[in-house]
Protein backbone atom coordinates (compact mmCIF):
# COMPACT_ATOMS: atom_id res chain seq x y z
CA UNK A 1 0.00 0.00 0.00
CA UNK A 2 2.19 2.84 -1.08
CA UNK A 3 1.95 6.34 0.76
CA UNK A 4 1.06 4.64 3.99
CA UNK A 5 3.56 3.51 6.24
CA UNK A 6 3.26 0.44 8.29
CA UNK A 7 1.17 0.10 11.18
CA UNK A 8 3.83 -0.91 14.08
CA UNK A 9 3.78 2.74 16.11
CA UNK A 10 0.20 2.79 15.90
CA UNK A 11 0.18 -1.02 17.09
CA UNK A 12 2.32 0.20 20.08
CA UNK A 13 0.78 3.28 20.79
CA UNK A 14 -2.64 1.79 20.70
CA UNK A 15 -1.33 -0.86 23.38
CA UNK A 16 0.02 1.79 25.23
CA UNK A 17 -3.61 3.03 25.44
CA UNK A 18 -4.57 -0.02 26.82
CA UNK A 19 -1.62 -0.60 28.92
CA UNK A 20 -3.73 -0.05 32.45
CA UNK A 21 -5.67 -3.67 31.78
CA UNK A 22 -2.39 -5.87 31.67
CA UNK A 23 1.30 -5.32 32.98
CA UNK A 24 2.52 -8.82 32.67
CA UNK A 25 3.23 -9.82 29.18
CA UNK A 26 2.50 -7.88 25.39
CA UNK A 27 3.06 -8.36 21.78
CA UNK A 28 2.68 -7.33 18.19
CA UNK A 29 2.11 -9.50 14.78
CA UNK A 30 1.86 -7.66 11.85
CA UNK A 31 1.38 -9.49 7.89
CA UNK A 32 3.40 -7.98 4.78
CA UNK A 33 2.92 -9.96 1.58
CA UNK A 34 1.70 -13.05 3.07
CA UNK A 35 4.00 -13.23 5.90
CA UNK A 36 3.82 -12.88 9.33
CA UNK A 37 6.49 -10.40 12.20
CA UNK A 38 6.14 -11.43 15.51
CA UNK A 39 7.45 -9.44 19.09
CA UNK A 40 5.82 -10.06 22.48
CA UNK A 41 7.26 -10.94 25.64
CA UNK A 42 6.63 -10.54 29.33
CA UNK A 43 6.92 -6.91 30.69
CA UNK A 44 4.83 -3.61 29.80
CA UNK A 45 4.60 -2.16 26.52
CA UNK A 46 7.18 0.11 27.00
CA UNK A 47 10.07 -2.72 28.06
CA UNK A 48 8.98 -5.54 24.87
CA UNK A 49 9.17 -3.42 22.19
CA UNK A 50 12.71 -1.50 21.03
CA UNK A 51 13.35 0.53 18.46
CA UNK A 52 15.30 -2.98 15.90
CA UNK A 53 11.86 -4.76 17.26
CA UNK A 54 9.50 -1.87 15.90
CA UNK A 55 11.65 -1.71 12.77
CA UNK A 56 11.51 -5.43 12.18
CA UNK A 57 7.65 -5.40 12.49
CA UNK A 58 6.55 -4.41 8.58
CA UNK A 59 3.46 -4.47 7.20
CA UNK A 60 0.10 -2.38 6.86
CA UNK A 61 -1.91 -5.09 8.74
CA UNK A 62 -0.94 -5.97 12.77
CA UNK A 63 -2.77 -6.94 15.79
CA UNK A 64 -1.68 -6.71 19.53
CA UNK A 65 -2.19 -7.74 22.81
CA UNK A 66 -1.80 -6.80 26.57
CA UNK A 67 -2.08 -9.73 29.13
CA UNK A 68 -2.49 -9.57 32.99
CA UNK A 69 -0.91 -12.42 35.04
CA UNK A 70 -3.08 -15.63 35.69
CA UNK A 71 -2.65 -18.89 36.69
CA UNK A 72 -0.85 -20.98 33.80
CA UNK A 73 -0.16 -18.02 31.92
CA UNK A 74 3.47 -17.03 33.15
CA UNK A 75 6.63 -17.12 30.44
CA UNK A 76 6.74 -15.59 27.19
CA UNK A 77 5.55 -18.64 25.30
CA UNK A 78 1.82 -17.68 26.45
CA UNK A 79 2.68 -14.54 25.59
CA UNK A 80 -0.64 -13.24 22.55
CA UNK A 81 -1.07 -13.23 19.84
CA UNK A 82 -0.92 -16.83 18.98
CA UNK A 83 -0.29 -18.36 15.73
CA UNK A 84 -1.04 -21.73 14.01
CA UNK A 85 0.33 -22.23 10.34
CA UNK A 86 -2.63 -24.39 8.96
CA UNK A 87 -4.71 -23.33 6.68
CA UNK A 88 -3.14 -20.03 5.41
CA UNK A 89 -1.64 -19.23 8.26
CA UNK A 90 -3.57 -17.56 10.88
CA UNK A 91 -2.68 -15.53 14.33
CA UNK A 92 -5.46 -14.33 16.86
CA UNK A 93 -5.18 -12.62 20.37
CA UNK A 94 -8.49 -13.00 22.76
CA UNK A 95 -9.77 -11.46 25.44
CA UNK A 96 -12.16 -13.70 27.12
CA UNK A 97 -12.60 -16.97 28.80
CA UNK A 98 -14.15 -20.15 27.24
CA UNK A 99 -15.94 -22.47 29.79
CA UNK A 100 -15.96 -25.65 27.85
CA UNK A 101 -12.76 -25.93 27.14
CA UNK A 102 -11.71 -29.54 28.48
CA UNK A 103 -14.21 -31.13 25.82
CA UNK A 104 -12.64 -28.45 22.86
CA UNK A 105 -9.58 -29.91 23.57
CA UNK A 106 -10.79 -33.41 23.23
CA UNK A 107 -12.35 -32.29 20.28
CA UNK A 108 -9.75 -30.40 19.03
CA UNK A 109 -6.91 -33.24 19.34
CA UNK A 110 -9.70 -36.25 18.71
CA UNK A 111 -11.94 -35.13 16.00
CA UNK A 112 -10.22 -32.17 14.10
CA UNK A 113 -6.64 -33.82 14.87
CA UNK A 114 -4.86 -30.86 15.42
CA UNK A 115 -2.31 -30.68 17.79
CA UNK A 116 -2.03 -28.47 20.71
CA UNK A 117 1.00 -27.05 22.80
CA UNK A 118 -0.71 -25.17 26.00
CA UNK A 119 -2.69 -24.85 28.14
CA UNK A 120 -3.89 -21.97 27.06
CA UNK A 121 -7.79 -21.52 25.92
CA UNK A 122 -6.60 -18.99 23.24
CA UNK A 123 -4.50 -21.44 21.79
CA UNK A 124 -8.20 -24.07 21.90
CA UNK A 125 -9.93 -20.95 19.86
CA UNK A 126 -7.37 -20.62 17.25
CA UNK A 127 -7.70 -24.42 16.48
CA UNK A 128 -11.43 -24.36 16.64
CA UNK A 129 -11.81 -21.40 14.01
CA UNK A 130 -8.45 -22.53 12.10
CA UNK A 131 -10.60 -26.12 11.55
CA UNK A 132 -13.83 -24.43 10.72
CA UNK A 133 -12.28 -22.43 8.32
CA UNK A 134 -10.51 -25.47 6.58
CA UNK A 135 -13.70 -27.15 6.32
CA UNK A 136 -14.43 -24.50 3.81
CA UNK A 137 -12.34 -26.19 1.56
CA UNK A 138 -11.27 -22.77 -0.63
CA UNK A 139 -8.10 -22.36 -1.54
CA UNK A 140 -8.61 -18.36 -1.37
CA UNK A 141 -11.33 -18.04 1.30
CA UNK A 142 -13.96 -14.80 1.01
CA UNK A 143 -15.34 -13.13 3.19
CA UNK A 144 -18.46 -15.38 3.32
CA UNK A 145 -15.87 -18.07 4.45
CA UNK A 146 -14.85 -16.06 7.39
CA UNK A 147 -18.07 -15.72 8.54
CA UNK A 148 -19.04 -19.43 8.43
CA UNK A 149 -15.90 -20.46 10.31
CA UNK A 150 -17.08 -17.81 12.92
CA UNK A 151 -20.71 -19.10 12.88
CA UNK A 152 -19.38 -22.83 13.79
CA UNK A 153 -16.83 -21.36 16.22
CA UNK A 154 -20.28 -19.84 17.74
CA UNK A 155 -21.83 -23.25 18.10
CA UNK A 156 -19.09 -25.15 19.45
CA UNK A 157 -17.64 -22.39 22.12
CA UNK A 158 -19.19 -21.78 25.55
CA UNK A 159 -18.57 -18.45 27.38
CA UNK A 160 -17.05 -15.36 26.66
CA UNK A 161 -14.44 -14.00 24.16
CA UNK A 162 -13.60 -10.64 21.99
CA UNK A 163 -11.42 -11.77 19.37
CA UNK A 164 -9.19 -10.30 16.57
CA UNK A 165 -6.52 -12.08 14.16
CA UNK A 166 -4.89 -12.28 10.63
CA UNK A 167 -5.50 -14.61 7.90
CA UNK A 168 -1.88 -14.51 5.99
CA UNK A 169 -2.72 -12.29 2.81
CA UNK A 170 -6.11 -12.17 3.26
CA UNK A 171 -7.20 -9.83 5.47
CA UNK A 172 -8.18 -8.94 8.96
CA UNK A 173 -11.44 -10.38 11.31
CA UNK A 174 -12.70 -10.33 14.54
CA UNK A 175 -16.05 -11.41 15.99
CA UNK A 176 -17.85 -11.18 19.52
CA UNK A 177 -19.32 -13.78 21.63
CA UNK A 178 -23.14 -14.35 21.73
CA UNK A 179 -23.66 -12.22 24.64
CA UNK A 180 -21.23 -9.91 24.53
CA UNK A 181 -19.45 -10.33 27.93
CA UNK A 182 -16.11 -9.06 26.72
CA UNK A 183 -15.91 -5.24 24.92
CA UNK A 184 -15.13 -5.08 21.62
CA UNK A 185 -15.48 -1.80 19.26
CA UNK A 186 -14.46 -0.71 15.83
CA UNK A 187 -13.45 2.37 14.59
CA UNK A 188 -12.95 4.40 10.78
CA UNK A 189 -10.20 6.77 9.58
CA UNK A 190 -10.65 8.63 6.20
CA UNK A 191 -7.33 10.25 4.75
CA UNK A 192 -6.03 11.08 1.52
CA UNK A 193 -4.56 7.77 1.13
CA UNK A 194 -7.75 5.99 1.40
CA UNK A 195 -9.98 4.26 4.61
CA UNK A 196 -8.15 2.75 8.11
CA UNK A 197 -10.04 0.50 9.80
CA UNK A 198 -9.41 -0.33 13.90
CA UNK A 199 -10.92 -2.85 16.41
CA UNK A 200 -10.12 -2.48 20.42
CA UNK A 201 -11.36 -3.78 23.71
CA UNK A 202 -11.93 0.03 24.16
CA UNK A 203 -12.70 3.19 22.46
CA UNK A 204 -10.30 5.28 23.93
CA UNK A 205 -7.61 3.64 22.02
CA UNK A 206 -8.97 5.20 18.86
CA UNK A 207 -8.65 8.54 20.19
CA UNK A 208 -4.94 9.35 20.55
CA UNK A 209 -4.69 7.59 16.55
CA UNK A 210 -7.68 9.73 15.29
CA UNK A 211 -10.31 6.60 14.33
CA UNK A 212 -13.44 7.55 14.68
CA UNK A 213 -15.37 5.02 16.64
CA UNK A 214 -18.01 3.61 14.23
CA UNK A 215 -19.70 1.15 17.28
CA UNK A 216 -19.07 -1.74 19.28
CA UNK A 217 -19.54 -5.08 17.30
CA UNK A 218 -23.17 -6.77 18.30
CA UNK A 219 -22.93 -10.21 20.05
CA UNK A 220 -22.42 -12.82 17.81
CA UNK A 221 -21.39 -10.63 15.25
CA UNK A 222 -17.93 -10.54 13.14
CA UNK A 223 -16.36 -8.53 11.21
CA UNK A 224 -13.69 -8.81 8.25
CA UNK A 225 -11.58 -6.29 6.18
CA UNK A 226 -10.01 -8.01 3.34
CA UNK A 227 -7.31 -7.44 1.16
CA UNK A 228 -8.63 -4.65 -0.60
CA UNK A 229 -9.05 -3.06 2.55
CA UNK A 230 -13.41 -3.53 1.80
CA UNK A 231 -14.71 -3.88 5.83
CA UNK A 232 -17.89 -6.74 5.83
CA UNK A 233 -19.87 -7.16 8.65
CA UNK A 234 -21.99 -10.25 9.31
CA UNK A 235 -23.92 -11.76 12.36
CA UNK A 236 -23.22 -15.35 13.23
CA UNK A 237 -24.95 -16.15 16.12
CA UNK A 238 -28.39 -18.13 15.71
CA UNK A 239 -29.40 -16.39 19.16
CA UNK A 240 -27.74 -14.00 20.70
CA UNK A 241 -28.56 -11.62 23.55
CA UNK A 242 -26.18 -8.27 25.17
CA UNK A 243 -25.19 -9.33 28.41
CA UNK A 244 -22.22 -7.08 29.15
CA UNK A 245 -19.56 -7.52 31.95
CA UNK A 246 -20.71 -4.63 34.38
CA UNK A 247 -17.03 -5.08 35.99
CA UNK A 248 -15.98 -3.07 33.03
CA UNK A 249 -17.28 -0.23 34.14
CA UNK A 250 -16.48 -0.93 38.07
CA UNK A 251 -12.76 -1.10 37.49
CA UNK A 252 -11.49 -1.98 34.28
CA UNK A 253 -12.21 -0.17 31.67
CA UNK A 254 -10.72 3.68 31.78
CA UNK A 255 -13.35 6.50 32.27
CA UNK A 256 -12.79 8.32 29.04
CA UNK A 257 -13.79 5.06 26.76
CA UNK A 258 -17.47 4.38 25.48
CA UNK A 259 -18.67 0.43 26.06
CA UNK A 260 -22.07 -0.40 24.14
CA UNK A 261 -23.01 2.90 24.00
CA UNK A 262 -22.07 3.81 28.04
CA UNK A 263 -19.50 6.44 28.81
CA UNK A 264 -17.45 4.79 31.37
CA UNK A 265 -17.40 8.08 33.23
CA UNK A 266 -20.86 8.83 33.59
CA UNK A 267 -21.74 5.72 34.63
CA UNK A 268 -19.11 5.92 37.79
CA UNK A 269 -20.69 9.27 38.31
CA UNK A 270 -24.15 7.89 38.71
CA UNK A 271 -22.28 4.78 40.92
CA UNK A 272 -20.96 7.90 43.31
CA UNK A 273 -24.18 9.59 43.33
CA UNK A 274 -26.36 6.47 44.22
CA UNK A 275 -23.91 5.26 46.65
CA UNK A 276 -24.34 8.77 48.88
CA UNK A 277 -27.83 8.51 48.91
CA UNK A 278 -27.43 5.25 50.48
CA UNK A 279 -25.10 6.37 52.97
CA UNK A 280 -27.51 9.23 53.60
CA UNK A 281 -30.27 6.73 54.07
CA UNK A 282 -28.26 4.07 56.19
CA UNK A 283 -26.24 6.79 58.24
CA UNK A 284 -28.67 9.66 59.86
CA UNK A 285 -26.20 11.96 61.29
CA UNK A 286 -22.46 10.89 59.67
CA UNK A 287 -19.34 12.78 60.97
CA UNK A 288 -17.36 12.51 57.91
CA UNK A 289 -14.78 15.46 58.02
CA UNK A 290 -13.34 14.45 54.28
CA UNK A 291 -14.04 11.99 51.56
CA UNK A 292 -10.75 10.51 49.80
CA UNK A 293 -10.51 8.45 47.11
CA UNK A 294 -8.48 5.24 46.61
CA UNK A 295 -6.46 6.14 43.71
CA UNK A 296 -7.35 5.75 40.69
CA UNK A 297 -10.46 4.00 39.72
CA UNK A 298 -12.67 5.60 42.43
CA UNK A 299 -11.62 9.18 41.70
CA UNK A 300 -15.00 9.73 39.47
CA UNK A 301 -17.35 8.11 41.94
CA UNK A 302 -15.46 9.75 44.95
CA UNK A 303 -16.10 13.61 43.48
CA UNK A 304 -19.97 12.77 42.55
CA UNK A 305 -19.77 11.37 46.12
CA UNK A 306 -18.56 14.02 48.02
CA UNK A 307 -20.33 16.66 45.75
CA UNK A 308 -23.48 14.67 47.02
CA UNK A 309 -23.02 14.71 50.63
CA UNK A 310 -21.80 18.13 51.26
CA UNK A 311 -18.15 16.95 52.30
CA UNK A 312 -14.52 17.84 51.23
CA UNK A 313 -12.96 15.95 48.67
CA UNK A 314 -9.27 15.49 49.29
CA UNK A 315 -6.22 13.26 47.68
CA UNK A 316 -4.85 11.89 50.43
CA UNK A 317 -2.90 8.67 49.02
CA UNK A 318 -0.10 9.63 46.47
CA UNK A 319 0.32 7.00 43.98
CA UNK A 320 4.14 5.62 42.58
CA UNK A 321 2.78 5.12 38.66
CA UNK A 322 5.27 2.59 38.31
CA UNK A 323 3.56 0.09 40.65
CA UNK A 324 0.97 -2.27 38.21
CA UNK A 325 -2.70 -2.36 39.69
CA UNK A 326 -2.75 -4.56 42.87
CA UNK A 327 -6.05 -6.36 41.64
CA UNK A 328 -3.74 -8.08 38.95
CA UNK A 329 -0.84 -8.91 41.17
CA UNK A 330 -0.25 -12.55 40.93
CA UNK A 331 0.33 -13.68 44.60
CA UNK A 332 -0.83 -12.27 48.04
CA UNK A 333 2.30 -11.95 49.30
CA UNK A 334 3.40 -9.37 45.94
CA UNK A 335 -0.24 -7.88 46.65
CA UNK A 336 0.21 -6.86 49.62
CA UNK A 337 3.77 -5.76 49.21
CA UNK A 338 2.75 -3.87 46.79
CA UNK A 339 0.25 -1.86 48.28
CA UNK A 340 2.89 -0.15 50.58
CA UNK A 341 5.53 0.17 47.27
CA UNK A 342 1.91 1.92 45.24
CA UNK A 343 0.22 4.24 47.65
CA UNK A 344 2.03 6.63 50.15
CA UNK A 345 -0.89 8.61 52.66
CA UNK A 346 -0.57 12.61 53.20
CA UNK A 347 -0.32 13.00 57.09
CA UNK A 348 -2.26 16.36 56.69
CA UNK A 349 -5.06 14.94 55.36
CA UNK A 350 -5.61 12.25 58.03
CA UNK A 351 -4.55 13.78 61.67
CA UNK A 352 -7.29 14.12 63.77
CA UNK A 353 -9.60 13.61 60.52
CA UNK A 354 -12.72 11.16 60.25
CA UNK A 355 -12.39 9.87 56.82
CA UNK A 356 -14.70 8.13 53.94
CA UNK A 357 -12.72 6.23 52.03
CA UNK A 358 -13.87 5.36 48.68
CA UNK A 359 -12.91 2.62 46.99
CA UNK A 360 -14.27 1.03 43.22
CA UNK A 361 -14.83 -2.45 45.15
CA UNK A 362 -13.42 -4.45 47.78
CA UNK A 363 -12.14 -8.41 46.56
CA UNK A 364 -9.44 -10.01 48.82
CA UNK A 365 -9.49 -7.14 50.83
CA UNK A 366 -6.23 -7.53 51.78
CA UNK A 367 -5.36 -3.77 49.80
CA UNK A 368 -8.44 -2.26 52.15
CA UNK A 369 -6.58 -3.59 55.21
CA UNK A 370 -3.50 -2.43 54.36
CA UNK A 371 -4.88 1.38 53.37
CA UNK A 372 -6.92 1.49 56.23
CA UNK A 373 -3.93 0.98 58.91
CA UNK A 374 -2.22 3.26 56.39
CA UNK A 375 -5.13 5.83 56.89
CA UNK A 376 -4.71 5.08 60.73
CA UNK A 377 -0.90 5.36 60.82
CA UNK A 378 -1.38 8.75 59.70
CA UNK A 379 -3.61 9.73 62.77
CA UNK A 380 -7.38 8.92 61.38
CA UNK A 381 -9.33 9.28 63.99
CA UNK A 382 -12.07 6.92 62.49
CA UNK A 383 -12.13 5.13 59.23
CA UNK A 384 -15.07 4.58 56.69
CA UNK A 385 -15.25 2.91 53.60
CA UNK A 386 -17.93 2.76 50.79
CA UNK A 387 -17.58 0.86 48.27
CA UNK A 388 -18.53 1.70 44.37
CA UNK A 389 -19.78 -1.73 43.68
CA UNK A 390 -21.73 -4.84 45.48
CA UNK A 391 -19.93 -7.19 47.65
CA UNK A 392 -18.01 -9.20 45.55
CA UNK A 393 -18.76 -12.71 46.80
CA UNK A 394 -18.22 -15.39 43.55
CA UNK A 395 -15.52 -15.94 41.33
CA UNK A 396 -15.59 -14.51 37.34
CA UNK A 397 -15.50 -17.48 34.60
CA UNK A 398 -15.34 -15.05 31.76
CA UNK A 399 -12.15 -13.48 31.38
CA UNK A 400 -11.35 -11.44 34.36
CA UNK A 401 -9.09 -13.44 36.62
CA UNK A 402 -11.14 -13.06 39.92
CA UNK A 403 -9.82 -15.01 42.79
CA UNK A 404 -11.93 -18.13 44.12
CA UNK A 405 -14.65 -18.14 46.44
CA UNK A 406 -12.78 -18.90 49.18
CA UNK A 407 -10.15 -15.92 48.98
CA UNK A 408 -12.75 -13.44 48.23
CA UNK A 409 -13.41 -11.78 52.04
CA UNK A 410 -17.09 -11.47 51.31
CA UNK A 411 -17.90 -14.83 50.44
CA UNK A 412 -19.94 -16.11 52.86
CA UNK A 413 -20.09 -12.96 55.18
CA UNK A 414 -22.08 -10.47 55.75
CA UNK A 415 -21.50 -6.54 55.10
CA UNK A 416 -20.37 -6.26 59.10
CA UNK A 417 -17.80 -9.11 59.15
CA UNK A 418 -16.31 -7.80 56.17
CA UNK A 419 -15.71 -4.72 58.05
CA UNK A 420 -14.67 -5.81 60.83
CA UNK A 421 -11.93 -7.96 58.82
CA UNK A 422 -10.83 -4.68 57.22
CA UNK A 423 -10.34 -2.89 60.23
CA UNK A 424 -12.89 0.05 59.02
CA UNK A 425 -15.19 1.64 61.31
CA UNK A 426 -18.39 1.14 59.28
CA UNK A 427 -18.48 0.19 55.36
CA UNK A 428 -21.25 0.27 53.52
CA UNK A 429 -21.48 -1.52 49.78
CA UNK A 430 -23.16 -0.14 46.71
CA UNK A 431 -26.76 -2.14 45.82
CA UNK A 432 -26.65 -4.10 42.65
CA UNK A 433 -29.76 -2.92 41.20
CA UNK A 434 -28.21 1.12 41.55
CA UNK A 435 -24.75 -0.50 40.43
CA UNK A 436 -27.02 -1.78 37.66
CA UNK A 437 -29.19 1.05 37.25
CA UNK A 438 -25.94 3.56 37.03
CA UNK A 439 -24.78 1.49 33.63
CA UNK A 440 -28.42 1.28 31.84
CA UNK A 441 -28.68 4.57 32.17
CA UNK A 442 -26.07 5.16 29.79
CA UNK A 443 -28.04 2.60 27.20
CA UNK A 444 -32.03 1.46 28.01
CA UNK A 445 -31.64 -0.55 25.23
CA UNK A 446 -29.61 -3.49 27.41
CA UNK A 447 -31.99 -5.63 29.57
CA UNK A 448 -29.15 -7.72 31.40
CA UNK A 449 -25.56 -7.11 33.01
CA UNK A 450 -23.33 -9.98 33.66
CA UNK A 451 -23.16 -9.59 37.19
CA UNK A 452 -22.36 -13.12 38.64
CA UNK A 453 -19.59 -11.83 40.99
CA UNK A 454 -22.15 -10.03 42.29
CA UNK A 455 -25.12 -12.71 42.39
CA UNK A 456 -23.60 -15.97 41.29
CA UNK A 457 -25.76 -15.97 38.14
CA UNK A 458 -23.68 -17.07 35.23
CA UNK A 459 -25.20 -16.33 32.10
CA UNK A 460 -24.20 -19.28 30.01
CA UNK A 461 -26.27 -21.77 32.11
CA UNK A 462 -23.06 -24.25 32.00
CA UNK A 463 -20.97 -23.17 35.17
CA UNK A 464 -22.31 -25.91 37.76
CA UNK A 465 -20.40 -26.82 41.60
CA UNK A 466 -18.38 -29.05 39.62
CA UNK A 467 -16.94 -26.41 37.43
CA UNK A 468 -16.56 -24.02 40.44
CA UNK A 469 -14.56 -26.79 41.94
CA UNK A 470 -11.84 -27.29 39.68
CA UNK A 471 -11.36 -23.56 39.62
CA UNK A 472 -10.38 -24.22 43.48
CA UNK A 473 -7.57 -26.05 42.22
CA UNK A 474 -6.64 -23.84 38.97
CA UNK A 475 -7.00 -20.92 39.83
CA UNK A 476 -5.91 -20.30 43.77
CA UNK A 477 -2.90 -18.17 44.67
CA UNK A 478 -0.80 -21.45 45.34
CA UNK A 479 -1.59 -22.78 41.98
CA UNK A 480 -0.31 -19.12 40.66
CA UNK A 481 2.93 -19.40 42.50
CA UNK A 482 3.47 -23.01 41.71
CA UNK A 483 2.61 -22.38 37.99
CA UNK A 484 0.31 -25.95 38.23
CA UNK A 485 -2.80 -26.25 35.88
CA UNK A 486 -3.35 -23.17 33.55
CA UNK A 487 -6.92 -21.60 32.48
CA UNK A 488 -5.72 -18.89 30.52
CA UNK A 489 -7.65 -15.75 31.35
CA UNK A 490 -6.23 -13.46 28.22
CA UNK A 491 -6.65 -9.87 28.25
CA UNK A 492 -7.02 -7.19 25.73
CA UNK A 493 -6.94 -7.15 21.86
CA UNK A 494 -6.16 -4.38 19.36
CA UNK A 495 -6.36 -4.54 15.68
CA UNK A 496 -5.48 -2.27 12.79
CA UNK A 497 -6.10 -2.70 9.07
CA UNK A 498 -4.23 0.14 6.85
CA UNK A 499 -5.70 0.59 3.59
CA UNK A 500 -4.36 2.88 0.94
CA UNK A 501 -6.18 2.13 -2.36
CA UNK A 502 -3.50 -0.38 -3.62
CA UNK A 503 -2.19 -3.32 -1.39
Amino acid sequence: MSGVSDINLQLYDALTMLQHRGQDAAGIITEHEGQFYQCKSDGLVRDVFDRRQMVRLVGRLGIGHVRYPTAGSNGPALAQPLYVNSPYGICMAHNGNLTNTDKLRNDITQVDLRHLNTDSDTEVLLNVFANELQVQGKLAPESSDIFAAVENVHRRCRGAYAVVGLVANKGLFAFRDQFGIRPLCFGKRISQYGIEYAVSSESAAFDYLGFKLIRDLNPGEALFVDKAGDLHLKQCAAHRRLVPCIFEHVYFARPDSMMDNISVYKCRLRMGQKLADKILRCVLKHDIDVVIPIPDTSRVSAQALAERLGVKLREGFMKNRYIGRTFIMPGQKQRKKSVRQKLNAITLEFKGKNVLLIDDSIVRGTTSQEIIQMARDAGAKKVYVASAAPAVRYPNVYGLDMPVASELIAHGKSDEAVGQAIGSDWLIYQDLDDLVASAKEGNHGIDQFECSVFDGNYVTDDIDADYLSNLELVRNDAAKSTDQLAMDFEQQTIGIHNNGGDS
